[in-house]
């Protein structure tokens, strides 16, 4: 008799632990998972936007940047303002807080994507941020002769690493 309760007892204690971990790991992956939507699905998403983990990608509109520390508020355009689209282009006020600045390559036109939640306001706030500058990296025009990328006065190496400093 004595044996049965004991095996009954740790059985309710196994289950417990075990069920314990299976809805932590559960819970655990429902909230890590983010939806990537354009800005114009966002609208159509429904209640669903506003219960849900979301990347939204865009690119910064022009002058729309207000920086106080570590967060910042702008406005993501669905196209870049270079493009004829970008005058039909949805528009998504973002508010970025979170724990480290914004990147260096975050600026006017820049693409950037947002990782974080949509609000009933309409405005996404953000906690992840990243950015890149489209305009580096954009590619030369046809007939151009090619940049060189390093400075006018800089010389180039020579062979073995060292620069020549005449």
């Amino acid at each position: 008799m004595k044996n049965s309760k004991n095996s009954l007892r740790i059985g309710i204690a196994v289950a417990i632990i075990v069920g314990t971990i299976g809805w932590l790991a559960y819970s655990g992956y429902g909230s890590s998972k983010s939806y990537y939507v354009t800005i114009a699905e966002l609208g159509g998403m429904g209640n669903k936007a506003y219960t849900s983990n979301l990347r939204v990608e865009g690119f910064v509109q022009p002058g729309s940047i207000e920086q106080d520390g570590p967060h910042v508020t702008f406005v993501l355009n669905e196209f870049e303002s270079h493009s004829a689209k970008a005058s039909s282009g949805r528009l998504l006020k973002v508010v970025y807080k979170g724990s480290e600045p914004p990147p260096d390559t975050f600026k006017d036109d820049a693409q950037a994507l947002a990782m974080g939640t949509y609000g009933h306001d309409g405005v996404f706030h953000a906690t992840e941020l990243q950015a890149k500058c489209a305009s580096k990296y954009a590619p030369g025009q046809p007939g151009a002769a090619p940049q060189n990328p390093r400075a006018a006065n800089t010389p180039a190496p020579r062979p073995g690493g060292m620069a020549s400093a005449n």
